[in-house]
């Protein structure tokens, strides 16, 4: 379920609220608990390459659908304000972006798309990915993995793990559901949501935006 939903924050376009940095570190606690018998080594190595997938499927599908993509709304994750912010990301660090927006709550979705939509080079792009799904995915679950160690925590995770499982998935579903509605609640209000093409297309970026040096 992990997998499926890192994989869905990049990947599907859907999952952009998930709250998915204490997710990874919550799976590291729990895979920490003796009784759930998985391998941390072997959860970091599945859940970076969920991260990796989904990044790249990302890519694709703003390689795919180019400018159009961002005409469809005004609202929701690829809003004009969402594309913009992931867009100066490019302008500051260039290619190193689709590693550093990982980080970033709604920017490390994005990226992936805009990335694809502006033509970054595909192998570039795919190493980078991987460095960074791997650093962010299995980095932050191994973080919580050692976390169990600390005697309060590993007590905590031993006693309550139920809690835990069942506080993860609340953890996320209910943001995404909430923000569903709110989002359609505001798109009601405005009405039509869509932007043009010609502003679709000044929201793509330019090649020269993959290669710029984080000291120009």
């Amino acid at each position: 379920m992990v997998c499926l939903i890192i994989f869905a924050e990049t990947g599907l376009l859907v999952g952009f609220l998930l709250p998915g940095d204490t997710l990874l570190i919550i799976t590291g606690l729990v895979a920490f608990y003796p009784g759930i018998g998985f391998d941390i080594w072997w959860v970091c190595i599945f859940i970076g390459l969920a991260a990796f997938l989904g990044g790249e499927v990302g890519y694709l599908i703003g390689h795919k659908a180019g400018p159009r993509i961002f005409e469809r709304k005004e609202t929701g994750l690829l809003s004009v304000e969402n594309v913009e912010r992931t867009n100066r990301f490019f302008e500051r660090f260039g290619g190193l972006a689709v590693i550093l927006a990982r980080f970033v709550p709604i920017v490390r979705t994005v990226a992936p798309v805009a990335a694809g939509v502006g033509h970054m080079s595909y192998r570039k792009y795919s190493l980078y990915n991987a460095i960074g799904a791997f650093i962010w995915g299995a980095g932050l679950t191994y973080v919580g993995y050692l976390l169990g160690y600390v005697p309060i925590l590993g007590d905590f995770v031993r006693n309550y793990i139920d809690i835990i499982l069942i506080g993860a998935v609340l953890l996320a579903v209910v943001p995404t559901a909430f923000h569903y509605i709110q989002a359609s609640r505001k798109a009601r209000r405005r009405g039509s949501s869509t932007i043009t093409d010609e502003e679709a297309e000044k929201l793509s970026l330019e090649p020269k935006d993959f290669d710029q040096k984080l000291d120009d």
